[in-house]
């Protein structure tokens, strides 16, 4: 992890360079697609959601939260990834969801800097790193 600093517009260019984003999104699919099939079960993209620890913590601290809650969410954290409700989540799907989430970040964080610790692989981070390369170069 590494604390970055994080503004809107950095993830807006991020998201609309799709050579850039188009191969993280690509990565990530492969790299959750355990069973290689091309499609993201409920399972696969629920150990994604659980790692993230978005839900089981509050400003960094563990906070018991009730198992039929917890499930309720990622249920529809997944309904909101599988567009057309087959229960599994096509590489397009999961591109198209991504996009939507992370341009939602964008604009609830505006246009002023953040300081935000950030996971060493997370999308945030490769937006970061894309813009910071972009500045030196």
């Amino acid at each position: 992890m590494s604390v970055e600093l994080l503004d809107g517009a950095t993830i807006v260019s991020f998201v609309e360079d799709e050579e850039a984003f188009n191969g993280l999104i690509h990565d990530r699919f492969s790299n959750l697609d355990t069973n290689h099939d091309g499609f993201l079960s409920y399972s696969e993209i629920l150990k994604e959601f659980q790692s993230m620890r978005v839900f089981e913590t509050h400003f960094g601290i563990d906070v018991k939260r009730d198992p039929d809650e917890l499930a309720h969410v990622y249920d529809s954290l997944f309904e909101k990834f599988d567009h057309d409700a087959n229960g599994a989540v096509d590489l397009e799907e999961f591109k198209m969801e991504t996009k939507r989430m992370m341009l939602a970040m964008a604009n609830g964080l505006g246009f002023l800097p953040v300081q935000m610790l950030l996971e060493e692989d997370s999308f945030l981070k490769k937006a970061v790193e894309r813009e910071a390369k972009k500045i030196n170069a």
